[in-house]
């Protein structure tokens, strides 16, 4: 499965929820709690913990784990795509942002217990206009021939990008020329429900 990383300040995530959540709240806790129970069982050298008994949770979703150490961004990993049931996608995640970004050293066992975990449940892509971006709403997927660039919806409100800038930001993320966007680079769109600890 293909994995991306993605740069986030320490307060994504904060009051972009969705106004209409399509996760109650006992389902937004079992997510966060698996997320750590992922995390945690790796020191034991466990697998991943099983599914929950949801079948919501069980529907294939794309989905980015956030990991913060004392608000400080320690790791995020996700699949833009819908390759696995939710629940996987965040355990799997999870665990790869913990101990697979390639920005920071491995989450130790001591930082485990302390990260607060944040996790951005995708909605699946759609084809946009540029003049249909709304910041702070949608999330963007750039692609070129081999290339392809994401960025969160939170990206462009925690950097006070507009929309231009955003699509520009999102066309480098790519390794594409930042006006990629405006020729033939193909733009997707996606929505967030984004929720963490300190929330639920």
């Amino acid at each position: 499965m293909s994995r991306l990383s993605e740069n986030l300040t320490a307060s994504a995530g904060r009051g972009h929820a969705a106004p209409s959540p399509e996760f109650s709240l006992e389902e937004r806790r079992i997510l966060l709690r698996l997320a750590h129970q992922s995390i945690l069982s790796a020191f034991a050298d466990q697998g991943l913990p099983a599914a929950p008994p949801f079948p919501h949770l069980a529907e294939p979703r794309g989905a980015f784990t956030t990991l913060y150490l004392h608000g400080s961004l320690r790791g995020c990993v996700g699949y833009a795509m819908p390759v696995a049931p939710l629940y996987q996608a965040v355990a799997e995640t999870a665990r790869a942002a913990a101990f697979e970004d390639s920005r920071f050293w491995p989450v130790t066992q001591e930082e485990a217990g302390q990260l607060e975990i944040s996790l951005s449940v995708l909605s699946r892509l759609f084809p946009i206009h540029p003049e249909g971006v709304e910041v702070g709403r949608h999330g963007l997927v750039v692609s070129f021939a081999s290339h392809r660039g994401l960025l969160l919806p939170q990206v462009p409100v925690e950097c006070n990008w507009d929309r231009e800038t955003f699509l520009q930001q999102t066309c480098r993320k790519a390794g594409l020329p930042s006006d990629a966007w405006r020729k033939d680079a193909t733009l997707e769109a996606f929505t967030a429900e984004v929720f963490r600890d300190n929330e639920t």
